[in-house]
């Protein structure tokens, strides 16, 4: 009976320690989840911040005297139609004029005087780390441009980043199939387009770098 009555005279707890307890005991609280951080990463900061320090991510130089990238003539070899000469002189000239100084080849500008077309192109997509393909409607109608695409595809069918499909004017139902397993970009505004291919060859050659057996040793 004493513990009975004692129960029945239990004060009740005030509104803000019943608050208190629920805001304390919920799992997506901010301040529950801030507290439970400050704690254990008191306990872990040394190692955390050692592991850090120990093992930075650092960008391989494509520009090393001993880098893979000069094992071939270009570092891009732009693929495109007759009609779209000017915007194609335009993307070389900002990828040249980029502190990495790259290395293109335009059809128009570089192949041999004398030399065949189909040699020179051949050639120049060899001895090329990554092909640019502008795709236009006058691509998609020219049977040259859709020559110099299999060429490529051919070169390298597997080789993540050496092909760059850009579209410009040309709708998603008109994508090349041969390029359906290859991510495009769509350049709608120019600049970033120019910005997106020239980051994307970057990235290749990184990655060239990264893995060349040079490196390794």
């Amino acid at each position: 009976a004493g513990w009975f009555r004692r129960l029945l005279h239990k004060p009740k707890p005030s509104s803000a320690e019943s608050s208190l307890k629920s805001s304390h005991s919920a799992s997506s609280s901010p301040s529950s989840s801030s507290s439970a951080k400050s704690s254990s990463s008191s306990s872990g900061t040394s190692l955390a911040t050692s592991s850090i320090s120990l093992s930075p991510v650092s960008a391989p130089d494509i520009s090393a005297a001993d880098s893979p990238r000069w094992d071939k003539s270009y570092d891009v070899c732009i693929c495109h139609s007759e009609g779209d000469v000017e915007l194609v002189e335009e993307l070389v000239s900002y990828l040249e004029g980029q502190p990495e100084s790259f290395r293109c080849f335009l059809q128009l500008r570089d192949a041999v005087a004398g030399g065949a077309v189909v040699t020179e192109l051949c050639d120049a997509m060899q001895n090329s780390h990554c092909w640019v393909m502008l795709i236009t409607p006058s691509f998609l109608q020219d049977p040259w441009c859709k020559y110099q695409m299999h060429q490529a595809l051919a070169e390298a069918p597997m080789a993540n980043g050496r092909t760059i499909p850009v579209l410009k004017d040309v709708d998603r139902k008109d994508y090349p199939r041969e390029l359906r397993n290859i991510y495009y970009i769509y350049m709608a505004l120019k600049e970033k387009s120019f910005k997106q291919i020239r980051d994307t060859v970057m990235r290749y050659l990184q990655e060239l770098c990264r893995s060349s057996p040079k490196r390794m040793e």
